[in-house]
């Protein structure tokens, strides 16, 4: 019997990269290799690199050191580095780091699947196999970016803007559900760009109403909505169709217009919150998340101030913060990195502390309310659930307690992952809820 040889897969980075990883190991299993996620017990060591900032990078670089000394001490055969880090920085990894087999940029799955099976039986055609639960499933809708963010590297590793075709999508979410999925997360770098360069005009909003209709019982949610030039078609959707999560995860960055002007953004203060008031009035339970970056080249105290005051005055529903990281390749290089990393750090840690009580004081407002949950998985005593308003890995999460009331039948069988319950909050933290299985 001929041993099949065994590869382990290490995904850094964003969801897009972990889609990118799912379609390459859907390859390299139909090829007749073995996945193992033990990379001691692996032939092939294959790292998915992310190279955005500055943290990720050197997080990267340790995940390759530790792989390369695994070759060393004989545990693996073969170190294999692709992505993002490896597109912008393939020379310099090679030159530095002795032990690293192959180097390969984005989109290179072919070329990492004839480095492990020179005689290949089965290109890429677009199988994956899942490395998420298997209830939900990260739909890639668009490769790309052609927004010019200056601080934004993103544009320069992955290229323009590329959609997807509209039936293309539509037929993989078919098959994720057929498969049991029951939620789908469309990314891309824009969503709401989605369509413009296939089609003459963005599609997102229909796009989201086709996959709806596939299956009521299956949540729909939209990540990484560009404010500038925002479909506001969208938010009609929203409100049309109860398996749409009622969420949107729109990156704002900043609020002085300063700032905004030198990042490129293509708004001001005054139609980012314009766009704000608009959604919440459409959407009136809608859940928003955005990001911020503090830091960024010229910020001054007065700058920061309008982005503190505009968190305090909008409560946004989730946030992060970023502490600026002066990239090569993007275009606020050429800007003096001037504000100090402990003032950025104290930035940081104020923006911080103010979410954390604005997310207590709006966990508070949801005691007494019953949700729609899905169970992401099961710890001792409970189950690990998310609302409509909270995305896998990023947001909060609901825990409700199993046999919390012998007078509810459901508590005396165990529901599976990926199950839809309703539950009713009783208690709340910083950031997570606790619940009660209602009939």
């Amino acid at each position: 019997m001929i041993k099949r040889k065994k590869v382990s897969l290490l995904t850094l980075g964003c969801a897009k990269n972990l889609v990118d990883s799912e379609q390459l190991l859907g390859a390299i299993t139909k090829n007749g290799f073995d996945y193992s996620p033990n990379h001691k017990k692996s032939d092939f060591i294959i790292i998915n690199t992310c190279g955005f900032i500055g943290p990720a990078k050197e997080e990267n670089v340790n995940a390759i050191l530790e792989a390369v000394e695994l070759k060393r001490q004989g545990k693996t055969k073969n170190v294999i580095v692709m992505g993002c880090l490896s597109e912008r920085y393939g020379e310099e990894l090679k030159a530095q780091i002795k032990g690293i087999d192959h180097i390969f940029g984005v989109n290179s799955f072919d070329q990492v699947l004839k480095a492990l099976e020179p005689n290949l039986r089965y290109e890429l055609s677009g199988e994956r196999q899942l490395l998420t639960p298997s209830h939900y499933a990260y739909i890639k809708i668009a490769e790309g970016c052609n927004r010019t963010c200056s601080f934004c590297a993103i544009p320069a590793i992955r290229g323009q803007f590329i959609s997807r075709s509209f039936e293309e999508i539509l037929a993989e979410c078919k098959e994720m559900i057929k498969s049991g999925v029951k939620e789908l997360i469309l990314i891309a770098q824009d969503t709401t760009f989605y369509g413009v360069d296939l089609y003459g005009k963005s599609r997102t909003a229909e796009l989201l109403e086709e996959i709806a209709n596939l299956d009521s019982n299956v949540w729909v949610r939209l990540m990484y909505a560009y404010p500038a030039g925002f479909p506001e078609n969208i938010l009609n959707i929203l409100n049309k169709y109860e398996n749409i999560c009622t969420y949107l995860d729109m990156p704002l960055q900043h609020i002085s217009d300063n700032i905004l002007q030198s990042m490129k953004r293509g708004l001001n203060a005054d139609k980012t919150r314009k766009l704000l008031r608009k959604i919440r009035s459409t959407v009136p339970d809608i859940c928003i998340r955005s990001t911020f970056i503090v830091g960024y080249p010229n910020e001054s105290e007065e700058d920061f101030d309008l982005l503190y005051k505009f968190l305090e005055e909008e409560k946004i529903d989730r946030v992060g913060v970023f502490v600026y990281s002066h990239e090569d390749g993007t275009s606020a290089y050429s800007l003096p990195d001037n504000v100090p990393p402990k003032v950025k750090q104290k930035r940081f840690e104020r923006l911080m502390e103010l979410q954390n009580r604005i997310s207590t004081d709006l966990n508070k407002q949801k005691i007494g309310k019953i949700l729609n949950l899905i169970i992401d998985r099961i710890e001792d005593d409970h189950y690990v659930c998310r609302s409509q308003s909270d995305a896998p890995d990023i947001d909060c999460a609901v825990i409700v307690k199993i046999n919390f009331n012998p007078n509810v039948s459901q508590n005396h069988q165990i529901l599976k992952n990926g199950t839809f319950i309703r539950a009713k909050i009783i208690d709340s933290g910083e950031y997570d809820l606790i619940a009660e299985l209602v009939k």
